[in-house]
């Protein structure tokens, strides 16, 4: 008899049990937490696609500028040869007058004058104004002369200039993806907290991670408002 008194004192208990479970799983502040984790799930199934599509796109915007930077780095560099080669053209042809003059071959010194590129010749004119052969503080050569120009040498550095302005923007691109990627980070952290806390039975310990979800749901929500959206 008294076995069969604590069966039934036990499958009380347990029945108690069961009620006080069932009894709080129906309690308001329960179905205020379950809609809350719905809500946060919600938003952070937004947020997440939003984060990434957001990456994605800054990805290939930065992408984009390494692209223009690298070929335009290629023109700058082709660009420079072709400055070299106007300037060793240069030299070559004034090497040549100063021969012929020296041999005293105006013909050919004439000649050499009609050889000299434009840009050159406007500065080889601006330094027989200063009489070199007799002023002594007379600069040695026409390239010396601030007159001197090469339009290929100009292109150059504004070609060089360009493409690191493309690769600086590249980087900054770059960077605002890689924050996105981080906010997602952010986000997948929050899905987890939220899954974990309706696997507590216990209401304090469910609502203590879903606050925790919640705060980092707002600071990754802040961090999207302002970053810059491509």
């Amino acid at each position: 008899m008294s076995e069969s008194t604590s069966n039934v004192e036990f499958a009380h208990r347990v029945d108690e049990m069961h009620e006080h479970h069932r009894t709080q799983a129906t309690s308001p502040w329960t179905r205020w937490v379950s809609v809350t984790e719905a809500v946060v799930l919600s938003i952070v199934a937004v947020a997440t696609a939003w984060s990434g599509y957001q990456a994605a796109r800054w990805d290939a915007a930065s992408t984009r500028e390494y692209s223009k930077a690298t070929s335009t780095t290629v023109r700058s560099q082709v660009t420079a040869t072709l400055a070299g080669q106007d300037r060793l053209y240069d030299i070559v042809t004034f090497n040549g007058w100063m021969a012929a003059r020296t041999a005293h071959n105006n013909e050919l010194a004439k000649i050499y004058e009609r050889r000299f590129r434009p840009e050159y010749a406007k500065a080889f004119t601006a330094w027989q104004k200063l009489e070199p052969f007799n002023n002594p503080s007379a600069p040695p050569g026409p390239i010396f002369m601030p007159e001197y120009a090469n339009a290929h040498s100009e292109e150059s550095a504004r070609l060089s200039e360009a493409a690191k302005g493309y690769f600086d923007a590249g980087v900054s691109k770059r960077e605002t993806g890689d924050n996105y990627v981080k906010v997602t980070v952010f986000l997948a952290t929050v899905l987890l907290l939220t899954a974990l806390s309706q696997r507590f039975e216990m209401l304090g310990a469910r609502v203590a991670v879903l606050s925790v979800a919640f705060l980092l749901l707002l600071m990754s929500g802040y961090w999207l408002l302002e970053l810059q959206r491509a």
